[in-house]
């Protein structure tokens, strides 16, 4: 298993999950966040007072997957949320050695409903 774990911009996540719901994933964490890259800074205007606007709001897609997954998954957020300028994210992707189903409290082995279905998927 891993966790694919991705920064995006805000504009660009219908645009993903509408991407990672043909490829047959369904199942993730979004969350709000903010950030510092090679992204400039923007002007902002508040009580008539003008002020740098240092970190940019963007959102965390959270995905944990079988191993044969990542790379279809790594494709597609990459196709749905690039721009080609400064600040379209990063993918960070890391090992998940065990996980637990919390209703059950038993070992989540099958973490996607498609982990059975790895021979008969042909993925071009």
């Amino acid at each position: 298993m891993k966790k694919v774990e991705a920064i995006i911009r805000p504009e660009k996540l219908t645009e993903t999950i509408k991407g990672l719901n043909v490829i047959g994933v369904t199942g993730f964490t979004v969350s709000q966040v903010v950030g510092r890259g090679k992204q400039k800074d923007t002007k902002g205007v508040y009580r008539g007072k003008n002020y740098n606007v240092t970190l940019h709001p963007k959102v965390k897609l959270e995905i944990v997957l079988s191993d044969f997954m990542v790379e279809r998954t790594i494709k597609t957020i990459v196709n749905s949320a690039q721009t080609g300028e400064d600040g379209d994210g990063k993918i960070y992707v890391y090992p998940i050695f065990e996980a637990y189903n919390i209703r059950t409290g038993k070992a989540d082995l099958d973490i996607d409903e498609l982990v059975n279905q790895e021979e008969s998927l042909s993925w071009n």
